[in-house]
């Protein structure tokens, strides 16, 4: 099983990407603050994070930094998705919390699932290129 773990505070958000990543074969959970994934991440084991910066709690980067700095959890790849583009330019010149991969909630989707075939390589051949999707019918 493919299981990928959705990190974001807003619920739209949550299901745009969940239908995204199950329009390509994945399985997906949420999470809504970043305490919330870390307990998602000890109790279902996911293959992916897919991370927002800004939410209560504990914010994207502490989520991500405690992942990598985890040795059950080091190797788990994250991707940071976030839509606060000025924090997101700075973070991914310096790469301060150790996140696999940075994107803007602005890219198109085939961008999302493009990085996510970068990060998932031995996945990459079952998971299919995708037409842009309609979220919501």
């Amino acid at each position: 099983m493919c299981l990928a773990l959705v990190v974001d505070d807003d619920p739209t958000q949550q299901l745009i990407i969940s239908k995204l990543l199950k329009k390509i074969g994945l399985d997906v959970i949420v999470a809504n603050d970043g305490i919330e994934a870390l307990e998602r991440v000890q109790s279902t084991s996911p293959v992916l994070v897919i991370l927002d910066i800004l939410m209560p709690r504990m914010n994207g980067y502490e989520v991500c930094q405690r992942l990598k700095s985890n040795e059950k959890t080091q190797h788990l790849p994250v991707l940071m998705y976030s839509g606060q583009e000025q924090e997101f330019k700075a973070l991914m010149k310096g790469n301060k919390s150790g996140a696999d991969a940075y994107l803007s909630k602005l890219s198109h989707p085939q961008e999302l699932i493009n990085a996510i075939y970068q990060l998932l390589p031995k996945k990459k051949k079952s998971l299919p290129e995708i037409e842009p999707i309609r979220v919501f019918k």
